[in-house]
């Protein structure tokens, strides 16, 4: 008799190599923020059912996004240096099967809308418009990074919706901190790219304007994020915790800063990716502290 051999480990495999094309580690950047906005919004007073859809939405959404952003950029990594080795163009997972899995997120992100309320289910096709269009706004604006920024400020948003079932200005100060903040380090991020960038036509503020005057938008950007943190802080009337927590946002930007100038873009990766994972951590705890204690 003849043996047939198990599809699973094929499947396991699969996603697994999904999972490490999208880097879904990352979650950790927006996460943090729509928990901030899920404590924010109920004073605290939360319940096990909405933290739970709400994360699941938040890993659905971003599944989902990461997926047809690797789809629909595979032909220009494929040609990229940096990217060339990605999952899809180096052959490691087919498109069909990204799609695949990408769809079965924002799928899950569609239920677990249906499962806070109906203005998040209402509101949920809108936010997949704008998480998959952002993958071709680099082929045609350098203000590509805000339009990122939009779609990721959409997590703190989304969780005042989910809590409340309508927005507040608090919401929208802190969808901007995230707008602004998701903005200038994505801007740090895409120096990387700047001769390839220009080369193949397509659009970001640093091959628009020069290394140089990009790190200074970038600052502004992330003092503005500061700023609209603080203000958040205003119209609640936040405590002493969320204060040091917005200092503490507002050192780590510093501090990421300090690793890039236009002569040295060696730590990228370190500004990128470490720091902003805790600045978002960080903020997150301060802000369970104030409320909390």
């Amino acid at each position: 008799m003849g043996s047939t051999r198990s599809p699973l480990p094929r499947i396991t495999g699969t996603i697994s190599e999904f999972l490490e094309m999208i880097k879904f580690e990352h979650t950790v950047f927006a996460l943090p923020f729509a928990l901030v906005s899920l404590l924010l919004a109920t004073g605290g007073h939360l319940t096990k059912s909405l933290v739970f859809w709400v994360v699941i939405a938040m890993v659905g959404a971003r599944t989902g996004a990461m997926g047809f952003n690797r789809i629909i950029d595979a032909d220009i990594d494929r040609i990229n240096p940096r990217t060339k080795d990605r999952a899809i163009p180096a052959g490691r997972i087919s498109k069909r099967a990204a799609v695949l899995i990408s769809v079965i997120a924002f799928a899950l992100f569609v239920f677990s809308a249906a499962m806070l309320n109906r203005a998040c289910l209402l509101a949920s096709p809108l936010a997949i418009v704008i998480l998959v269009g952002y993958s071709f706004t680099k082929r045609y604006t350098a203000y590509s990074h805000l339009v990122l920024g939009l779609a990721i400020s959409g997590a703190p948003l989304g969780a005042w919706l989910a809590a409340t079932g309508s927005l507040a200005p608090p919401a929208l100060t802190l969808s901007l901190a995230v707008l602004c903040w998701i903005a200038g380090f994505d801007i740090l991020y895409s120096l990387q790219d700047v001769d390839f960038d220009r080369k193949t036509g397509l659009h970001s503020i640093p091959a628009a304007v020069g290394v140089a005057s990009a790190l200074w938008i970038s600052r502004l950007l992330h003092l503005l994020s500061v700023l609209f943190l603080a203000g958040t802080a205003k119209l609640l009337n936040a405590g002493s915790f969320y204060l040091i927590g917005v200092t503490v946002v507002a050192v780590l930007l510093y501090y990421e800063h300090s690793l890039i100038s236009p002569r040295d873009l060696s730590r990228i990766n370190t500004a990128f990716f470490t720091i902003n994972g805790l600045i978002s951590m960080m903020f997150l705890a301060f802000v369970a502290i104030d409320i909390y204690l």
